[in-house]
């Protein structure tokens, strides 16, 4: 009996890494009959069937789990936005910062292709996201190089197990080539016609980088609010969860209650406006579902 690590799952067989070494086990049934799936990042126990065959017996519990991309025990995202090619949606990066405070999960705010867009289009996002720094988001900017950016990355890399994220098309597969040569991901084309990439990654593997673990797979291929409550979504945008403490109301929404201490902070543009907005946006889409029984 040995104790491991998940680090990628192929076909059924899963691929446990102990001392150095990764062990192809198959998972026992009993946790198909108690719905129990074994998932990349899992630490598992395992009896050895052979050379280099076993069986895991046993999912240790977890800190995090995800369900697209299937990982567990992420501590944080490496959310990867273009400046241009696509353009920044701050939209997007609000829903994107949401769903992932949302899994308790720290969001670190990678910046790619300035070196490709005009001084008005960067002039406008260095405004923008100083407030994302003020308000206490990691921001990185982009690095070309393979030695810079491995620099750039070591200290939020190490010891921690990170996934990346962002929208098809921002560079998720060129920052890990860079980092990763040996990988040659296939980096996504973007379509003209949906100014969408198209998805190059086909399983999750957690890799070695920097002292720490990278998925390389893209994170959060799902962006809805299913799992969040209306009443939860406030406690995700850190400074409207901090300004809510001064609120007349204690169950304040932040919508048109008196005496809510956000509205006046946004009133005194301490709050971003846009910010703000996306709130109340993502809050009318969580009360307009339908709900579950």
């Amino acid at each position: 009996m040995a104790e491991g690590q998940i680090r990628k799952a192929i076909s059924g067989f899963y691929y446990v890494e102990h001392n150095g070494d990764l062990i192809q086990c198959k998972s026992r049934g009993v946790f198909r009959l108690k719905k129990i799936s074994p998932l990349v990042g899992d630490f598992v126990t395992y009896v050895p069937d052979g050379a280099n065959d076993a069986t895991i017996t046993d999912v240790h519990q977890r800190k995090s789990e995800l369900v697209r991309p299937p990982i567990a025990n992420v501590d944080q995202v490496l959310l990867v936005f273009s400046v241009v090619e696509p353009n920044m949606s701050l939209r997007l990066l609000d829903r994107f910062l949401t769903v992932i405070e949302s899994h308790q999960l720290e969001p670190i705010l990678y910046i790619s292709k300035e070196d490709i867009a005009d001084p008005k289009i960067l002039e406008e996002n260095e405004k923008n996201l100083a407030y994302y720094q003020r308000i206490g988001y990691t921001v990185l900017r982009n690095v070309e190089n393979k030695h810079s950016l491995l620099e750039t990355l070591r200290p939020y890399f190490s010891g921690k197990t990170t996934v990346l994220a962002g929208q098809s098309g921002v560079g998720k597969s060129t920052l890990l080539n860079t980092i990763l040569p040996e990988l040659q991901l296939k980096t996504g084309v973007i379509s003209d016609a949906l100014g969408r990439g198209k998805h190059t990654t086909r399983h999750v593997e957690l890799l070695e980088v920097a002292g720490g673990l990278v998925a390389d797979t893209p994170g959060f291929s799902s962006l809805d609010f299913e799992h969040i409550e209306k009443e939860e979504l406030r406690d995700y945008f850190v400074e409207i969860s901090e300004a809510g403490a001064g609120c007349k109301f204690r169950g304040c929404l932040h919508v048109k209650e008196p005496g809510c201490a956000v509205k006046a902070q946004v009133e005194e543009e301490k709050i971003s406006e846009g910010r703000y907005k996306n709130y109340l946006l993502f809050l009318q889409e969580i009360m307009d579902r339908k709900p579950r029984y």
